[in-house]
C-alpha cells in the first residue's frame, strides 16, 4: 500500500512559477513510475508529466519546456516545476504511482489545486 500526498498548490499571476511536491510513504517508491495530471473544471483529467523509475521524463505538448519533473529518491518525493503558467493550466494536479513489478497497481493523491490568474 502507498500514500501519496501533494503539496505545493496555490494561487499565482499569469507568468509565475510553483513547485508541486508528491511524497510517498509506504511501497518501494524506487519500482514505481510517478504520473502527474490535472483536471480543470468541467474537463477530463490529463496527463501533465511522468517519470519512471529510472528517471526517465515525459511531457504533455501542452507543457513541455515550462514544467520539469524531478525526484528525489532519498525523500520518496516527485517534484514538479512549473515555470511560466498560464491561466489555462489552472486544473487541481494529482499525482499518481504505478507499479513496475504489478501491473494495475496505482495509487493516487487527493490532489492540489493550482490557479493562475491573467
Amino acid at each position: 500500500q502507498v500514500e501519496l500526498a501533494e503539496a505545493g498548490g496555490g494561487s499565482v499571476q499569469a507568468g509565475g512559477s510553483l513547485r508541486l511536491s508528491c511524497a510517498a510513504l509506504g511501497g518501494i517508491f524506487s519500482t514505481y513510475v510517478i504520473d502527474w495530471y490535472r483536471q480543470a473544471p468541467g474537463k477530463q483529467r490529463e496527463s501533465v508529466a511522468s517519470i519512471t523509475d529510472g528517471g526517465g521524463a515525459s511531457y504533455a505538448d501542452s507543457v513541455t519546456g515550462r514544467f520539469a519533473i524531478s525526484r528525489d529518491h532519498t525523500k520518496n518525493t516527485v517534484y514538479l516545476q512549473m515555470n511560466r503558467l498560464k491561466p489555462e493550466d489552472t486544473a487541481v494536479y494529482y499525482c499518481s504511482a504505478r507499479s513496475v513489478r504489478n501491473l494495475g497497481e496505482t495509487y493516487w493523491g487527493q490532489g492540489t489545486q493550482v490557479t493562475v490568474s491573467s
